[in-house]
């Protein structure tokens, strides 16, 4: 008998892996039946949803009502939230998790698969508290921990797709006037950085959580291809765009400037990988390797990344 695999934010990065990853796993296609969640089936993703195998279903987040109706008949959840805005962000994330993990449990989800990420403020000790998204996310992991059913999650690097989706990230030109490029953070280039294309990839550790589920459950997959030092990051970029591109350590004050929204935030997000073993706290590098040698597929490259989809620098 099939299991039903009920996926939030089917149509972003994450639920679109998780679906797409799981319809073409030759073995787990016909273990799994798909319940695409979308706030609006009428859209060109969740339309292109329902032409595969896949039941696209209306709700919202905000919703208990339309959500345990979306759960209902489900075994097992992909859940992903985005990060709230404003000065109650963390808690207004939070609020949202705690919500859709009760009404999954009480509508008889059996298995929450959640995506995850480290706890800043906790791992640090208080020195970096701005970074909520991530601190909301690890407080939700902890909630959905105490609750009576088994659960697994899923904790992703830096998005591939970041060099798109946040261009100010992007080498500018230089100001050596000899057409070159500088990459500007607030942190040594020796620092480190786990990278996963996460529409390509999300769905692949999801894939062997899915495979598996006793063996992972309670477990987290730190999501990552590798991780490039800054530098390693410049030389990649060089190569991807043909134009000379050097890395170059700045102060918090001139980084801030150049992100134009939770300037904190990323400012912090740095600072913390310099002090407290990586992006993901102590570990990183055997996390990482954990969870490369467990995923369920091939695992794509910074590199093959760029190639596929090339950036411009500013």
């Amino acid at each position: 008998m099939t299991k039903t695999l009920a996926v939030l934010g089917a149509t972003g990065h994450q639920g679109g892996s998780v679906i797409n990853n799981l319809l073409a796993d030759p073995e787990l296609s016909h273990q799994y039946s798909i319940r695409a969640i979308t706030r609006n089936t009428a859209s060109s993703k969740a339309v292109a949803l329902s032409k595969q195998r896949v039941e696209v279903v209306q709700a919202n987040t905000n919703d208990p009502t339309s959500l345990a109706r979306a759960f209902s008949g489900a075994d097992y959840l992909f859940l992903v939230t985005t990060p709230a805005l404003g000065p109650d962000a963390m808690a207004t994330e939070m609020a949202t998790i705690k919500s859709i993990a009760d009404t999954a449990v009480a509508s008889g989800v059996q298995y929450i698969i959640f995506s995850t990420l480290p706890n800043y403020s906790a791992i640090s000790g208080g020195k970096y508290t701005a970074v909520t998204p991530f601190d909301a996310k690890a407080l939700g992991e902890e909630y959905i921990r105490s609750l009576p059913v088994k659960s697994a999650f899923w904790c992703g690097g830096y998005f591939m797709e970041n060099w798109h989706e946040q261009p100010f990230l992007l080498p500018k030109p230089s100001a050596r006037d000899d057409g070159s490029y500088v990459m500007q953070r607030n942190v040594p280039g020796t620092v480190r950085i786990p990278y996963v294309a996460a529409t390509e990839d999300c769905g692949k550790s999801v894939n062997a959580i899915l495979a598996e589920p006793e063996k992972y459950a309670g477990e987290v997959f730190h999501a990552a291809v590798a991780t490039y030092s800054l530098e390693e990051l410049a030389a990649i970029l060089s190569k991807a765009t043909g134009k000379t591109v050097r890395y170059e350590q700045v102060s918090d004050e001139e980084f801030s400037e150049q992100v134009p929204m939770w300037q904190e935030v990323f400012v912090q997000i740095y600072k913390f990988k310099e002090g407290f073993g990586g992006y993901f706290g102590p570990g990183t590098e055997e996390k990482v390797q954990w969870a490369k040698e467990r995923v369920r597929g091939r695992l794509t490259t910074l590199e093959e990344y760029l190639e596929a989809y090339p950036v411009v620098s500013q």
